[in-house]
């Protein structure tokens, strides 16, 4: 356990699997007390007990981002237990289904919109009230898909994605002179559930990107988180509305 992050209080949204639980596991490894939000509170409580497993220290909150009151609740907890709020990361989101534009159903439209954009808007909406004037970091976490698009059948995914790394800048710009440091990281496909196609396995997985992929293989977890916590620690002090693309080359 190192102390890159002592004596600081990180929430991370969708910290129930995938991307957010491996950064939830890697701020609290280097010293952070970190709060887990979602919608499934097992989930939550597997982050949570696999933290406590490793020494670090950790709650969760149940929440849906897309619905303000709880958002603003979830900040204001996290500021009664912890006193205060100095990293976020703004990572839940959902893929929606799989359909071309005029087939995709109004209402998975609206989910993903809610969720991966109208979600990271009120998380920072709350997050900046906390955090301006006593300093602070937010990563939202974007997609290289909002930047190429080359995923037919996910429309709304790309949309979304692409809408979170454009408020990304815009609220960097909004806020630096207050303290709020503001980025996003934009991950390719990685080893998590959602890069599956229905019916796929890991294997199925790796031998498809194998052909798309310069890097030749899907992210590790580690690497992705790696680019979160160095966006929210110090040691990127200088870099302010930026969306680092983490894809193994696929956007080049």
């Amino acid at each position: 356990m190192t102390s890159r992050f002592a004596g600081k209080v990180a929430l991370v949204t969708g910290g129930g699997s995938g991307i957010g639980r491996r950064v939830a596991q890697a701020l609290a490894r280097q010293g952070a007390d970190v709060v887990v939000a979602g919608r499934s509170p097992q989930a939550l409580a597997e982050t949570v007990k696999l933290i406590d497993g490793e020494s670090g220290v950790a709650s969760a909150v149940s929440t849906d981002v897309t619905i303000a009151a709880e958002v603003e609740a979830l900040i204001d907890a996290v500021v009664s237990t912890h006193g205060r709020l100095d990293i976020a990361v703004n990572n839940a989101g959902v893929l929606g289904d799989i359909a071309p534009l005029a087939e995709l159903d109004e209402s998975v439209w609206d989910h993903v919109i809610a969720t991966n954009l109208t979600g990271i808007y009120l998380s920072m909406k709350y997050e900046i009230r906390q955090m301006r004037g006593r300093g602070g970091t937010i990563v939202n976490i974007a997609s290289n898909i909002g930047a190429h698009g080359r995923r037919p059948g996910l429309g709304a995914y790309a949309a979304s994605k692409a809408a979170v790394s454009a408020l990304t800048r815009n609220t960097a710009l909004e806020y630096i002179r207050e303290g709020v440091r503001i980025n996003a990281v934009s991950p390719g496909p990685s080893d998590t559930g959602m890069s599956l196609r229905s019916g796929e396995t890991p294997q199925d997985r790796a031998a498809r990107l194998d052909a798309v992929l310069p890097i030749g293989r899907v992210g590790d977890l580690d690497e992705l988180a790696g680019a979160v916590l160095w966006l929210a620690s110090d040691e990127s002090s200088f870099t302010v509305g930026h969306d680092l693309v983490v894809d193994g080359g696929a956007t080049a």
